[in-house]
């Protein structure tokens, strides 16, 4: 309870510290890259709702200065020996892979606990969340950091989250708001600047690389869990296990980084991983090929393959309902 009381007052004081995205423009003191980043996220949410069919929500039609690099501070924790997320249970999102704070030291006082526990650990700032719907969620100052194609980016992901959103599955939801921000942010593009736009071209590039990583490390996270499980645990060495995780990165330095497009995963090789950092990445990048396969089943269609995906909000196992779907639908054809 006190922790979320304390989530709540965050979650308010926040929201108290809104000002419409009108009176937010015409202020003198806000700089003009901030201001453009403002117009380009307006136009993203416009785009978002009338073009691609989200729901529209007064979302991102507020601004708030934060004053401090992100927004909140998030914590996710995995066991040393086995690939699996630990998990916090939330009224009304049910089952999370991550406990998030507005105060850093709060997250810093929780990654010790869960170190105590004997339990890998991960603690990142984020510039931006959903509330699902709960609330009018603001631009945040700490959004403008990202790069125009980014913040559209993040503005159709977070716009996806308050369109469909299944309980207890958190992996699930945010490869489908990976999956259709990317679609979207290209769509944006295209109708912004044209088949031939640079930025379209830029995109396409990462989205090539995207998929490149995806591949490699849905693959490496595979064969990471299977060696885990077939480890006696007489056999187990902490040197051994972190000399296993090092040969991902060694492995991504010899045959991924060469296919390379851009410098995105460049810093990859340097990361300090363990499992609960190796788990964002399945949260996150988990093979997307079956969302692909789905999404020429329903002729590319955004609108349709939003309204396929909700018949799986009831699902107790989406991923395997998304296997289903793509079975049925292959098979009428």
């Amino acid at each position: 309870m006190g922790y979320l009381m304390k989530s709540g007052m965050g979650q308010m004081q926040l929201l108290s510290s809104r000002v419409p995205l009108e009176e937010a423009l015409k202020d003198p003191k806000l700089e003009d890259s901030k201001k453009q980043k403002l117009r380009l996220a307006q136009e993203a949410r416009v785009f978002a709702e009338q073009e691609l069919h989200l729901t529209a929500t007064k979302n991102y039609t507020s601004y708030v200065e934060l004053g401090r690099p992100y927004v909140t501070y998030v914590v996710s924790a995995a066991p040393r020996w086995e690939l699996k997320h630990y998990q916090w249970s939330y009224p009304f999102m049910g089952k999370m892979p991550y406990k998030g704070f507005f105060n850093e030291a709060d997250a810093q006082e929780l990654e010790k606990e869960m170190q105590k526990e004997d339990l890998d650990t991960y603690m990142r700032g984020v510039s931006a969340y959903s509330t699902l719907g709960w609330f009018n969620d603001p631009i945040l100052s700490s959004m403008l950091r990202y790069d125009n194609y980014t913040l559209v980016n993040t503005i159709i992901h977070e716009t996806v989250h308050a369109t469909l959103y299944i309980k207890n599955s958190a992996d699930f939801n945010e490869r489908l708001a990976t999956f259709l921000g990317n679609k979207g942010a290209e769509q944006f593009y295209l109708k912004r600047e044209g088949p031939n736009s640079p930025t379209l071209k830029e995109i396409q590039k990462e989205s090539s690389d995207s998929k490149t990583f995806s591949k490699f490390i849905s693959a490496e996270l595979k064969d990471l869990e299977n060696w885990y499980k077939n480890l006696p645990s007489n056999k187990r060495d902490e040197a051994q296990r972190l000399q296993r995780i090092h040969e991902i990165q060694d492995k991504f330095v010899k045959e991924i980084q060469p296919q390379m497009l851009t410098d995105n995963y460049a810093k990859f090789p340097e990361l300090k991983l363990n499992n609960a950092r190796l788990l964002v990445y399945k949260t996150y990048m988990q093979d997307l090929s079956e969302f692909e396969k789905l999404y020429e089943l329903v002729g590319s269609n955004y609108s349709r393959f939003i309204e396929t995906c909700k018949s799986l909000e009831k699902s107790k196992d989406p991923n395997q309902g998304l296997k289903d779907l793509i079975q049925n639908l292959s098979a009428a054809k």
